[in-house]
């Protein structure tokens, strides 16, 4: 596949998310967050049990009651730049997962730009030259995690469609 291949799926790909990230907050309200730094009681309390896991982005943490899904996962890395989707599969309760997210991405730098609570909870968050979508949703077995990661287009040197 050449370059310019490669540039169409990176485009298409930075498209599904910004479209996902324009219907959230056009469906949710917006929430400011403060960020707390210190909080040794509720640290003890995520330290007991199994610890969290960095999969394939090291600044997005997982819950270890999650496990990779490897064909509906999809990660492009490079030296600068890991990118795509994380596809995840366990037993855990979405304001759980919600509440994990929440607390765990503020404490990596990223801040919570919009969420939708539904039965398909959705999370988006935004960092210096990325943004981060979590989509949660349950089945009556299984609750699903897919986490995409993507670069802003100017991170990814993708130039933006002129029309014709």
């Amino acid at each position: 596949m050449g370059m310019r291949g490669r540039k169409k799926q990176i485009f298409v790909f930075l498209m599904i998310l910004s479209l996902t990230g324009i219907w959230i907050s056009g469906c949710s309200t917006f929430k400011t967050k403060t960020s707390s730094r210190s909080a040794p009681a509720s640290k003890e309390k995520e330290q007991k049990g199994p610890r969290p896991l960095y999969y394939d982005f090291g600044d997005v943490l997982v819950p270890s009651e999650l496990k990779v899904v490897k064909k509906s996962s999809f990660v492009f890395r490079t030296p600068g730049l890991s990118a795509g989707v994380l596809s995840l599969k366990g037993r855990v309760e979405i304001d759980s997962l919600i509440s994990f997210f929440d607390t765990n991405m503020a404490k990596d730098n990223w801040e919570l730009v919009s969420s939708f609570k539904s039965h398909r909870s959705i999370m988006l968050f935004h960092k210096e030259n990325r943004w981060c979508v979590i989509n949660i949703s349950e089945s009556e077995f299984s609750t699903y995690v897919e986490i995409w990661v993507s670069p802003t287009t100017s991170e990814a040197g993708v130039e933006p469609i002129k029309g014709s």
